[in-house]
């Protein structure tokens, strides 16, 4: 029987689908934020926490965690303005964005098919043409990309929210060009080349461009793939001339793919994430990029032992046999997608698909210390997830039209379509499990890591730290500086951890040690300045942060603890001077407005210090040693009533402190 389609059925089927995949992905909402980015782009990101005017010079004129997508952060911006840094909250958002982008792949994947069908049209409809069959290929499409394990990284991950938000416009930039294909005639755009620019639909997919691009830098393949749409299912390059039409057409969005490369490569240039480009060859990175191909597809159509992090190869090379044999498998798909060309176009189109949307990602330019990774596939899945979707209509179709013992094949597929979707529906569920917290995380990551790569020992050990774990967090740096000796991260993290127990000389010995690895290494300058003060070496303290200054002169940091030597030791005209300048760079500190107070007073500038102490309480209104100073100042300048309201407010903080 052939199912009526209207547009509501095409909403309802859609709206069902993702509400299937929101529901698979609640319990996200019990995870908590992991130390691996979320950290450097939430908890320590101070940009975050205000929607004002400096927010957005920063977004868009900026580079932050060796990235530049502005949208991405001004949706984290909104997150942190309705919920603060409750994980739920930022959860809930990735969730509802995977959900939309479901929705989003099954209306397009109908549209896609009605394209195809309407250039068939006065001809007799194939079987995987019918009202009935687009509805369960796109059904079927949607529920794998909701649904499959594959893309828990992408959801479940807090800081890849830039993946949902790049799909989100790259999905909704197809369907309006989609809509421009259906209702622009190729022979009267040719006569006027120009009009098609002007076109609102055009003028739409070109918007939301932009907005995947400033979500993430990944979505510059999209001109190539509507170029790809273009040749099937839309057929509208037929020749040379036509070629040249369409790629005319596509002017402005290459300009735009160009100039979104351009930037990502400076951003994660002063990032340091591209330093693996300068040590691994250039036919070793192709080679490994062959193989994830390959790699990527097999976790779809087998989803188990997926990793958070697959770590770089380190005997990648030509004589091996795995390389070998993956290399010779994806020339074999490949050949056989083209010699299928004449019977089936959509087995080109999709491979198309699927490698040049993953080449801006396979790490022939590398960026950080992974081969491969699953949130690599949340977009580039949607063409092996449309096969499979297109094989279960074929099947849907043969079953429906069998005569003979057809209620038990339907009953029997059913089944079988149910036990997959039950499959991976709990395979996802088990991965969300892994992103629970960073310890259990890391724990899962060094467990099935067979390289044992120091970054997962530190990055554990890290949050070994965080929960006061100390001595499980120097067993983690140890393990990790064994791995690799010159790891200055390691030193200065394990620095820390025996500077909170009272360990000063070891943790001296680590920074000392991060500093001869990386002369350059601010925070170790910050800490071992810190030590020096506390331990009354005020020269050397002076010295280091000095040296910390010139690295980052617009760091309120390194002024404020100058300012602290300098008060310690009498010289307040100097002292004066580094708290402004840590006021200047960071007005909203409340222990800089306090300590220049405490200085201004001891000058015999009582009302300047009044006005210090006033601003640092109402940066924090329960600065218990604010109160008091404050109470000081007021009762050295005769205002009595005031100074004993302050006094007891000392009190009253104090004890609940």
């Amino acid at each position: 029987m052939n199912v009526k389609r209207t547009r509501i059925v095409e909403y309802y089927l859609a709206g069902f689908i993702a509400l299937i995949a929101f529901i698979a992905y609640i319990p996200v909402l019990q995870n908590g934020f992991i130390n691996w980015d979320d950290e450097v782009y939430l908890l320590v990101n101070p940009h975050i926490h205000s929607l004002d005017p400096a927010f957005f010079r920063w977004a868009f004129f900026d580079f932050y965690a060796a990235n530049w997508h502005p949208v991405t952060w001004l949706s984290h911006a909104l997150d942190y303005a309705l919920w603060g840094l409750n994980p739920l909250g930022h959860h809930l958002t990735n969730i509802i964005l995977h959900a939309v982008n479901t929705f989003l792949v099954v209306l397009l994947i109908i549209r896609l098919c009605d394209s195809f069908r309407e250039r068939t049209s006065g001809r007799r409809l194939p079987p995987f043409l019918h009202d009935r069959t687009i509805l369960v290929a796109a059904g079927a499409t949607g529920l794998l990309f909701g649904l499959h394990p594959v893309h828990v990284e992408s959801v479940a991950w807090a800081a890849e929210r830039k993946d949902l938000l790049c799909a989100l416009f790259f999905l909704l930039s197809i369907i309006t060009y989609t809509g421009f294909v259906r209702r622009v005639n190729d022979e009267a755009a040719q006569k006027n080349s120009f009009s098609r620019f002007f076109n609102k639909r055009y003028l739409a997919t070109a918007g939301f461009f932009i907005l995947a691009l400033l979500s993430k830098p990944m979505a510059v393949s999209l001109p190539v793939v509507l170029l790809i749409l273009d040749w099937h299912p839309f057929g509208r390059i037929r020749s040379l001339k036509t070629l040249r039409a369409a790629l005319f057409e596509k002017l402005p969005f290459f300009a735009l793919s160009f100039f979104s490369s351009v930037i990502t490569v400076l951003a994660q240039r002063a990032g340091g994430a591209m330093a693996l480009t300068d040590v691994v060859p250039l036919p070793i990175r192709l080679l490994v990029a062959g193989q994830s191909l390959i790699a990527y597809l097999g976790k779809m159509i087998w989803p188990v032992n997926l990793y958070p992090f697959y770590p770089y190869p380190r005997d990648a090379s030509f004589a091996s046999l795995e390389y070998v044999l993956t290399i010779a498998l994806l020339a074999a798909v490949t050949t056989a997608c083209v010699v299928a060309v004449k019977k089936q176009k959509v087995w080109l189109s999709v491979w198309g698909y699927y490698i040049v949307t993953l080449l801006p990602v396979l790490g022939i330019v590398q960026v950080g210390g992974q081969s491969m990774a699953d949130r690599y596939v949340y977009l580039p899945s949607l063409g092996p997830f449309l096969i499979m979707g297109l094989g279960a209509a074929w099947i849907s179709e043969k079953v429906n039209r069998l005569k003979s013992g057809a209620l038990f094949m339907k009953g029997f597929t059913a089944i079988v379509a149910v036990c997959i979707l039950v499959s991976l529906s709990s395979l996802t569920v088990k991965q969300i499990r892994i992103w629970t917290n960073s310890i259990q995380f890391w724990d899962y990551i060094i467990e099935k890591n067979h390289q044992r790569e120091p970054v997962c020992y530190y990055s554990r050990g890290q949050a070994f730290d965080k929960m006061g774990r100390f001595d499980r967090a120097i067993e983690d740096y140890d393990e990790a500086i064994a791995l690799s000796p010159t790891l200055t991260v390691a030193y200065y993290n394990r620095a820390v951890v025996f500077d909170k127990l009272g360990q000063y000389d070891r943790a001296l010995a680590d920074y000392n040690r991060v500093l001869t690895l990386d002369p350059n290494y601010y925070g170790a300058y910050i800490n071992r300045g810190l030590f020096f003060y506390n331990t009354g070496q005020f020269n050397s303290a002076i010295a280091d942060f000095d040296r910390a200054i010139s690295l980052k002169p617009a760091d309120s940091e390194a002024y404020y603890n100058q300012g602290l030597v300098f008060d310690k030791t009498g010289q307040l005209d100097k002292a004066l001077a580094d708290y402004a300048r840590a006021i200047s760079l960071n007005p909203n500190d409340p222990d800089a407005y306090n300590n220049r107070g405490q200085v201004f007073y001891r000058m015999g500038y009582i009302d300047d210090a009044i006005a210090d102490f006033t601003r640092a309480i109402s940066l924090n209104p329960a600065y218990s040693e604010a109160y008091y100073n404050r109470g000081s100042a007021f009762q050295k300048s005769g205002q009595l009533d005031k100074a004993s309201e302050d006094f007891t407010a000392w009190k009253a903080y104090s004890a609940k402190q």
